[in-house]
């Protein structure tokens, strides 16, 4: 049952609203939401009101209220005690520049100093709140990021919105100047580097280990069963990290703003062995498009063979001081759990009716067949 909220609710009202509300509701017993978007203001007499129908229906919540409405039970304490939400401003990106987009979300910019991300998901708005947890959480832990400062209602979809003033994607910085690649990807290193000498407690993050063993389980039926055996034991033996994982670390997700880089879309985040890191980044910048060469271009929007230089010029600069062979060793762990990651993927969305998905799906199979034997261990 919805109630509306209307007008003001205080000392000179509020046996009459209660009486109201009381007759509305009569005998019934589910799910109670109280509709603030017509509450102007609600006093301490209007509080004991909701307080008491919280207490005779634990289900109570209130939705739609307005910044003032809101800040009052904010401060009253209500919004530890039970559900309350403010109502979202509502915009409209059309027309607006799309700066990027991935699997959750389209990111646009609306005006210079403001980016919105909007998802999706027709039912994000939990999606929303924990990306934004998980913003705040990297920034106190020292990762430069931005913090969405609002959500906003977008259509029938809902997004998160960052101040990021003149800011510029690691995008739009390489079509500009296509000799910028070997530095920005030094740049990104700087930052890849600080995320994976971030140590967490344990459990602070989702485990990427335990989602990694999940695409290898995923994946044994499509492998010769020694190799599907072999593969499991080989993501089961990867020792859990407390070291804090991105999940989606590529040139989409990095801004230059004044002269400092960030990082955004933070909803990946996780912990767990960095190899499970560059499976993500080979497959933005080369894996995808092993069997299709312009995927990877399409999805970052820079030509192919600035993807593979930009790919060359991470593994240089944070491998910087490994032998060769040591290097070769960690990329071929990479590329192994980075095929695992592209088989299930495909399978899962596009699936093997799909002409391109079933020769992405055989890439991977053949790949996995032949190298997977010749493996000892996933982690570096």
């Amino acid at each position: 049952m919805t109630i509306k909220l209307i007008g003001r609710i205080d000392s000179s009202n509020a046996n009459e609203t209660e009486a109201k509300i009381a007759l509305q509701i009569g005998d019934f017993k589910g799910e109670l939401t109280l509709d603030a978007s017509d509450l102007e203001y609600i006093s301490s007499a209007g509080l004991r009101i909701i307080l008491r129908l919280k207490k005779a229906n634990p289900t109570t919540k209130v939705i739609n209220c307005n910044s003032e409405v809101y800040e009052i039970f904010d401060m009253t304490g209500f919004t530890e005690m039970m559900d309350i939400s403010k109502a979202y401003r509502k915009i409209s990106v059309e027309g607006c520049e799309v700066i990027g987009e991935g699997s959750n979300g389209v990111v646009y910019r609306t005006d210079p100093d403001t980016i919105v991300k909007v998802y999706k998901s027709h039912n994000a708005l939990a999606e929303i709140h924990n990306e934004r947890e998980l913003a705040r959480k990297a920034f106190i832990m020292g990762i430069p990021t931005a913090i969405p400062y609002d959500v906003v209602q977008v259509g029938d979809l809902y997004g998160s919105v960052f101040e990021l003033l003149d800011a510029a994607s690691f995008v739009e910085l390489i079509n500009e100047n296509p000799a910028s690649v070997p530095e920005l990807a030094k740049e990104s290193v700087k930052i890849l580097k600080l995320l994976h000498s971030t140590a967490l407690k344990h459990g602070e993050l989702p485990s990427k280990k335990q989602e990694a063993i999940g695409w290898a389980e995923f994946c044994r039926p499509y492998l010769p069963e020694a190799i599907g055996d072999k593969l499991i034991e080989l993501f089961n033996a990867i020792p859990e990290a407390d070291t804090m994982l991105h999940g989606d670390f590529h040139i989409k997700n990095l801004m230059r703003q004044n002269g400092e880089i960030l990082l955004i879309d933070m909803d990946t985040l996780a912990q767990g062995n960095p190899v499970f890191e560059f499976a993500l980044i080979y497959a933005a910048y080369i894996g995808f498009a092993s069997v299709d060469e312009k995927a990877c271009e399409r999805f970052l929007g820079i030509p192919e063979e600035q993807c593979k230089a930009f790919w060359e010029a991470t593994v240089q600069a944070y491998f910087e001081g490994k032998t060769p062979s040591e290097t070769d060793a960690a990329v071929n762990q990479i590329k192994i759990v980075c095929y695992t990651r592209i088989l299930h993927r495909t399978v899962r969305r596009v699936g093997l009716d799909n002409p391109e998905g079933k020769a992405l799906a055989d890439y991977c199979t053949n790949y996995l067949t032949e190298n997977v034997p010749k493996t000892e261990k996933l982690y570096f």
